[in-house]
Order: C-alpha cells, then sequence, then structure tokens
C-alpha cells in the first residue's frame, strides 16, 4: 500500500517538508521543524579516529546497489518512524531516481548505509543503520565527500541529535533553510548519471 505519491513527497521535499510515521499508530505526520539541522559541507572534517579505525577496518562502498536493504535495515529497531508505506514510498521513490542509498561493505556483507532524498543540489538524509561500528559513519562520510564531488550545497539531516552533532550537524532557523532549499533544488545536479 502507498500512502502518498511521489509527486506529493517531492513536492513536500522541496517546501521544506518530510513524512514521518507515529511509531506507535502508524499515522504518518508531516513535518518542517524550526530550527532545521544540516550538515554544513564546507565544513565536515573525518575525525581522526575514525580515520584510524577506517584503515583497521576495509569497508567497500557502493552507491543505490541495495536500497530496498538499506531501507528495511534502517527500519528494524524497536520504536521506528519508518513504516511499511514509507517503504513503499520511498522504494518508489528510488525507482524513479530521486531516493538512493549509500551502503558499507564487509567481507562482502552490507553492514550499514544510509538513504536519503535528491533533488537539484540537495540530498535529504532520511536514517542510517550500522551492524558493525562505524559501518554507517564511514557510509556518511563517503557521501559527503560523493555528494561534493558532484557540487550538491546543501544535505538536510532534518532534526538534531545527539549522533548528528557528532558528525558536524547544525541547526539553522527555518527561513534561512528554505533560502538554501529554494536555491538548491534549482541547481541541475545529479545523484547518480545515467
Amino acid at each position: 500500500m502507498i500512502f502518498f505519491g511521489p509527486e506529493l513527497l517531492i513536492r513536500a521535499y522541496k517546501e521544506g517538508y518530510f513524512p514521518m510515521a507515529d511509531s506507535y499508530d502508524g499515522n504518518i505526520y508531516w513535518h518542517s521543524p524550526d530550527p532545521r539541522a544540516i550538515f554544513p559541507l564546507d565544513k565536515i572534517k573525518l575525525p581522526r579516529s575514525l580515520k584510524q579505525s577506517m584503515k583497521k577496518t576495509d569497508f567497500k562502498f557502493t552507491v543505490n546497489a541495495a536500497f530496498a536493504e538499506v531501507i528495511k535495515k534502517c527500519a528494524d529497531r524497536e520504536d521506528t518512524w519508518i513504516s511499511e508505506e514509507i517503504i513503499n514510498s520511498f522504494t518508489q521513490l528510488n525507482e524513479l531516481g530521486y531516493a538512493y542509498s549509500i551502503e558499507s561493505w564487509l567481507e562482502g556483507k552490507l553492514v550499514g548505509g544510509l538513504y536519503g532524498v535528491s533533488i537539484g543540489a540537495a540530498f535529504f538524509g532520511e536514517s542510517m543503520f550500522n551492524l558493525v561500528p562505524n559501518a554507517s559513519k564511514t557510509a556518511f562520510y563517503y557521501l559527503v565527500n560523493y555528494i561534493k564531488e558532484r557540487n550538491f550545497i546543501l544535505l538536510d539531516t532534518q532534526y538534531i541529535n545527539h549522533h548528528t552533532q557528532s558528525l558536524g550537524a547544525i541547526e539553522i532557523p527555518r527561513v534561512e533553510y528554505l533560502k538554501i532549499l529554494a536555491k538548491a533544488i534549482e541547481i541541475p545536479c545529479k545523484f547518480v548519471e545515467e
């Protein structure tokens, strides 16, 4: 069952809204927080401890190779906002070229990753997961470099929390966010070349 179609989702993201399902009743609500959390792409640096960890662990990264697995693993937790309707809707966005995943692999197994929505030069990070230490963090830093190489200007993380703050997220007023968003969605960037 698809609760809302891709056209509505794309329009909502362009206007600064995103959906989240209530973990208790499954109802889907639209959010546009003030302040809004973003990652300033020009200021994100890989922590030294993570660099050292990456040297010891041989992660391999792929782009959009296992979207369905990534979103399901992101949803696989006791308290989740990623309902079946969200999974179905974002899978449809993925098929249309608006939602993508970054995967972390170790010894041929999917051990971490993240997914989000890409419109113009904006990437809206939705969720991440890890099955081994640092698998999602390294996928995140891979994403940062990946979108910087493609001239993206906005990496939206929606709400700030301890984890996103540790990765470099900051909060900005919603009005400022909407100005950046309006500019970003008009820049013709491609997350993947077709």
